[in-house]
């Protein structure tokens, strides 16, 4: 598959320390054309829709921002959502977006147990546009990355 010169341009923001201090790519070595590539698999075999996946992390953003910070029960989830000041570009150039932090984990698995990645979901307002927009979960490792199969056995 030919990069185009936008994701290319979007591809090199993605390193540690040009719109984020981790990036957005963690210790995953795959490229970024082969991570959205591999992750549209995923979510192909899980059945999961980009876009309905989109609007379910934003539902419960909003939901969690009624805690005003502190963790609410959603259904069998645990939200907590949190803000911080100033905006983030996306690396694709198509908007800035609030930094904030939301985190999703099953309200009957104590914080201390949970393992980011594995247990419990990290996602920022830029991590859903991606997903939605540019069907880019992140790479393994990363803080915010959005992984399918965590995805689908949390939300659906």
């Amino acid at each position: 598959m030919k990069q185009s010169p936008a994701d290319k341009q979007a591809f090199q923001k993605m390193i540690p320390g040009v719109i984020t201090a981790a990036g957005f790519l963690g210790d995953d070595d795959r490229s970024p054309e082969r991570i959205i590539e591999e992750d549209g698999i995923f979510f192909d075999e899980l059945r999961l829709d980009f876009d309905a996946v989109s609007d379910k992390l934003e539902e419960l953003q909003h939901r969690g921002e009624a805690g005003l910070g502190e963790p609410i029960t959603v259904g069998k989830l645990l939200v907590q959502s949190g803000d911080a000041r100033g905006m983030l570009p996306c690396p694709w150039s198509d908007g800035f977006f609030h930094k904030n932090a939301v985190s999703v984990r099953p309200a009957d698995v104590p914080i201390e147990s949970c393992v980011e990645g594995e247990d419990m979901l990290i996602y920022s307002e830029l991590s859903v546009h991606m997903l939605r927009v540019h069907h880019f979960c992140q790479g393994r490792g990363s803080p915010f990355r959005l992984e399918p199969a965590l995805i689908k056995r949390l939300l659906f």
